[in-house]
């Protein structure tokens, strides 16, 4: 996912279950994509932070997953703690 990120950040972003952002995220990376083409100094800045949003979503979902993990294993450990 995170070199997905990197090559593709709207598609990394989608593939994450952010429609939304992947939609903004796509605008802001064809953006900086024109620019950079372009003989323009803020189309790298511009990819540069599409790139950086995506990793960003990619590594709150993989946290997200983790963290729900750790929540229910919690939560199975009280149960089987607790006497019926």
């Amino acid at each position: 996912m995170y070199l997905l990120a990197l090559l593709l950040p709207p598609l990394a972003i989608l593939l994450a279950g952010r429609p939304f952002q992947a939609i903004l995220n796509g605008l802001l990376w064809l953006a900086g994509m024109v620019l950079l083409v372009l003989p323009f100094v803020p189309g790298l800045l511009t990819w540069g932070l599409a790139v950086v949003w995506a990793v960003m979503v990619v590594r709150g979902q993989k946290q997200e997953a983790r963290d729900r993990r750790l929540v229910e294993d919690a939560l199975a450990q009280d149960r089987a703690r607790r006497p019926l």
